[in-house]
């Protein structure tokens, strides 16, 4: 069936696609949610950022197109021969070693045997790039350390190339027959392998018995430890598992692709996966069900990756497994068996568990938001710290009784419910105590907690959710001290309300309250440390001019009419002088105040100004907000700016500061913002 066939029928309705043939037809991009593909033929079918919810696949038949297989088949045993040919000069350097009479070159055939047989040595413990870089590392140091040793970098260049090659192409060979399916195909590449290695070693040895012998050997040392290795690999031995991926990968490019295509609770049941390409696929509850050859497919990272997992998954069977702290978040595991398994801080998020069998297993601190556990058996469980949600599925849960903590020697049923031994729940009794659990936050401050703040906090979100007609409010349930300073306060939310909005409102509010609070706590410091300067000058001034009045007194000619000291607070002195004659000693100084205009009328000017401040500070503040200090630190800002910008009435405020003083200015206007006004603007006195 041709893609756009099939595309006509799907839009017009038909989902049943059961057998059909759809090899190597393109449904990149295209929506085929719950169509079924049952038994159907998907080779080399291209699956793209199809979106493939629901969709079934069950014993359908994935990877390669029969002409791909040929193909790909004949580079397998052309890296067979790859192998032989590396065979071959293995055994020629023993024939070189035999034969020569040469003292050179049976060096450099010694030196290149002992490479290599230690390269495959370390090919044994380590993998192929470490006696990589180990050739590389000698024949370097090589030609640096040793005289006339250009041909012994080589004779390591070569000898190194030729384990190494020889390793990876049977590795290869090996990895390619298995991806595409056939032990027989395996067995032919090996065969091509160990003849091709023979008839070389003998060709190579014609004159000596003992030659030939130890090239033949060699040859076939050479193709059964190279074959030891690709069985490791394919085994996935992790030291050189990489080429098997690498293979497998190349297979899958050209095989069934479902490259980033939304695979959302389709079902794979039965079907043949290898060279698969499932790279980045949305496998939300997939189900793996008895599938082959899964572990041929190009897996990417996800939790197929895991060989213990994919063996779950296909077999159903994980009783006695452990699985901590893994990363299975929309794994299908509905009906598996799961006794005394082990799911210590695993992901299981959005997880399909229904009619699981959890009895025993260690659910300990295991994420289980969006997960389905309708008919689950959870007798004995240990739930200690599990993290379930009200959108956790907790139907006909089949459960006699649970554990709260892990169990110890000490302690072998720790917190058991119910904690009378002879009693089990009711039916319906368990899901009633655990949604007991969920519905509540945990808010953590690890470095202490501002009580006030915290309160208040909680109090606005409080008459918030009151607004919302919800049947009940948020509760404190406990608070505990962990040492150190931190503090764990468990809220129980009301049903309706996101436990994860919850929380992030809930800090976004009390981290603003936080941070308002301590700009004030600066700014107040700063007014202190201000008001504390402002205290010294008034002193410092009020000596200065207590000693030009009592100089001004000792003269005859002087006459003091006034003297207002304002309780030697304002530190201003309003001299009003009459008819005196100026002498050398008191003249330039009372000159200098008497041509100062502010002191002919000094309650004049602070009058206007504080008139013409009032006015700005009524008019920014009813036309802007101040509930916050952020608010009021903003319309403070704004009167300053206008202030400056209006040089006759900055002169005039700077006027009325000196003449009377801050505290004097500051009773002359009536608002509330004009504390923290006097405090931006008290520098002027001094500019």
């Amino acid at each position: 069936m041709k893609a756009n066939e099939f595309m006509e029928k799907y839009s017009a309705g038909e989902r049943d696609f059961r057998r059909a043939n759809l090899r190597g037809q393109s449904f990149q991009g295209e929506n085929l949610s719950g169509a079924d593909f049952s038994e159907a033929d998907i080779r080399g079918a291209n699956f793209k950022n199809a979106n493939l919810t629901g969709t079934k696949f069950c014993k359908a038949k994935a990877g390669l197109q029969r002409r791909l297989v040929i193909v790909l088949l004949l580079l397998s045993w052309i890296t067979s021969g790859l192998s032989g040919m590396c065979s071959f000069f293995g055994g020629a350097l023993v024939v070189l070693i035999v034969r020569s009479s040469g003292v050179v070159e049976q060096v450099y055939s010694w030196i290149a045997l002992i490479v290599i047989v230690v390269l495959f040595a370390v090919i044994i413990r380590q993998n192929i790039k470490g006696a990589v870089a180990l050739a590389v590392a000698v024949a370097v140091a090589a030609a640096i350390a040793v005289p006339f040793a250009g041909g012994v970098a080589v004779a390591f260049a070569v000898a190194g190339t030729l384990a190494v090659v020889e390793v990876v192409a049977v590795v290869g060979s090996f990895a390619m027959a298995e991806a595409l399916g056939g032990s027989v195909a395996l067995a032919i590449a090996v065969a091509v392998a160990e003849a091709v290695a023979v008839a070389g070693a003998e060709a190579a040895a014609v004159a000596f018995d003992i030659a030939e012998a130890l090239a033949l050997a060699l040859a076939l040392a050479f193709v059964l430890l190279s074959m030891y290795l690709g069985w490791r690999a394919l085994k996935d031995d992790p030291k050189n598992a990489w080429i098997r991926n690498l293979v497998i990968g190349f297979v899958a490019t050209a095989g069934t692709s479902f490259y980033e295509a939304n695979l959302t609770d389709a079902d794979f049941t039965g079907a043949i996966l290898n060279s698969t390409d499932l790279t980045k696929a949305t496998l939300t509850r997939s189900c793996w069900q008895n599938t082959a050859k899964l572990d041929r497919a190009r897996l990417g990272t996800s939790y197929l990756q895991d060989k213990n997992v994919r063996q779950l998954l296909i077999t159903g069977e994980g009783q006695d497994k452990n699985f901590d702290r893994l990363d299975l978040r929309g794994i299908n595991l509905k009906g598996a068996n799961l006794q005394d398994a082990s799911f210590i801080g695993t992901d299981l998020n959005r997880a399909n568990l229904e009619n699981a069998k959890l009895s025993r297993a260690k659910l300990v601190q295991t994420l289980l938001e969006g997960a389905d556990l309708t008919g689950a058996t959870l007798t004995g469980a240990y739930i200690e710290d599990w993290g379930i949600s009200n959108t956790t599925q907790l139907i006909e849960i089949q459960c006699d009784y649970i554990f709260l903590k892990l169990p110890t020697q000490n302690d072998p049923d720790p917190k058991r419910r119910p904690a009378d031994q002879d009693r089990n729940f009711e039916p319906g009794e368990f899901a009633k105590l655990a949604q007991k659990i969920p519905h509540t936050v945990d808010l953590v401050f690890k470095d202490g907690i501002d009580w006030q703040t915290f309160l208040k906090t909680f109090q606005e979100l409080r008459v918030e959710s009151d607004t919302r007609d919800t049947e009940e409010l948020p509760v404190i349930q406990t608070m505990e001290n962990k040492g150190d300073g931190a503090f764990v306060i468990r809220v129980k939310v009301p049903d309706k309300v996101d436990e994860a909005e919850y929380e992030r409102k809930f800090r976004a509010d009390y981290n603003a309250k936080l941070e308002a609070k301590d700009i004030e706590i600066k700014f107040l410091y700063k007014q202190t440390e201000i008001y504390n300067q402002q205290i010294e000058f008034i002193r410092t001034d009020n000596t200065r001019l207590m000693g030009v009045v009592e100089t001004m007194a000792e003269k005859e000619t002087i006459r003091i009419d006034k003297i207002d000291r304002r309780d030697m607070r304002d530190s201003k002195i309003n001299i009003a002088a009459g008819n005196y004659a100026e002498t050398a000693q008191s003249g330039s100084y009372m000159q200098n105040y008497g041509n100062q205009n502010i002191y002919e009328a000094p309650d004049k000017t602070l009058t206007e100004a504080a008139e013409e401040i009032q006015q700005l500070l009524n008019q920014l503040s009813h036309n802007n907000p101040t509930t916050t200090t952020k608010d009021k630190m903003i319309v403070v800002s704004e009167v300053v700016d206008k202030i400056e910008n209006n040089t006759t009435l900055k002169a005039k405020v700077i006027h009325a500061l000196q003449a009377g003083g801050v505290e004097a200015f500051k009773e002359a206007i009536n608002h509330p913002l004009v504390n923290i006004l006097m405090a931006s603007i008290e520098g002027w006195i001094e500019a």
